[in-house]
């Protein structure tokens, strides 16, 4: 038996009790990198643990495929959600291929909890109603100008690395340089940093972030200001 189970977007307490549960009982546990030490830890002593990194897919679709076909309970733990920018679907069918029973275990993606945690919610009534999700890890290969014409608010995986290109490639396709932008690196653990500026510089401005990060685009970003305000007069 093989659970995808996604870990959240950082902060360990962020993974769901029915995640937790499954990693204090696998046998085998393969992890990614950017999972919280401290959810690693809690898989039994004696279990098999195996870090993600260096490993291909293929490699990590053989060894999921391989243990299971023994009757180990492993346990693939995920950042974030397994279907959401984690390959879990890809391992789900390398699962079902190889007649291997899987189960996945939904996890607090980072499209909304990392945004959040900086004080920006995706959607605002009055503001933004619809949200578009990528990985800007390639951003030549992005379609700029769909992107750059989508109502409401923009979220790009991957993207801290490239986000002078992926402002350029964006305001090239017609979106305005003056949109609220936002980099939010290491989202909801201890480490966090936030960025804020305009489309237009948000390049610059970011240019020294730590990765992993989050971009979010759009009018949505002001609200961080008003709610810090909030808080500051609320105290």
């Amino acid at each position: 038996m093989v659970s995808l189970v996604g870990a959240g977007p950082g902060d360990p307490e962020l993974i769901t009790m029915r995640g937790l549960a499954r990693v204090r009982a696998c046998e085998v546990l393969v992890y990614d990198r950017l999972v919280a030490q401290q959810i690693v830890e809690e898989a039994p002593i004696g279990s098999l643990r195996i870090a993600r990194e260096g490993l291909t897919q293929s490699d990590i679709n053989a060894l999921l495929v391989a243990h299971g076909r023994r009757g180990r309970f492993v346990v693939r733990l995920k950042g974030g959600d397994p279907f959401v920018f984690g390959r879990g679907g890809e391992e789900a069918l390398a699962l079902v291929r190889a007649g291997v029973p899987f189960e996945v275990v939904p996890g607090v993606s980072s499209i909304a909890a990392v945004p959040e945690s900086a004080g920006i919610p995706v959607t605002h009534r009055g503001i933004s109603q619809a949200v578009t999700a990528f990985a800007a890890n390639d951003v030549e290969a992005l379609d700029a100008a769909a992107l750059a014409r989508v109502p409401g608010t923009l979220v790009a995986f991957m993207g801290g690395a490239v986000v002078a290109r992926l402002a350029e490639r964006l305001i090239a396709e017609g979106k305005a340089a003056s949109t609220p932008a936002a980099v939010v690196s290491r989202g909801t653990t201890e480490d966090e940093q936030v960025i804020v500026a305009p489309l237009g510089s948000i390049g610059a401005a970011a240019a020294d972030a730590p990765t992993p990060a989050l971009v979010v685009i759009g009018e949505v970003v002001a609200v961080r200001a008003a709610l810090a305000l909030a808080v500051q007069t609320a105290a």
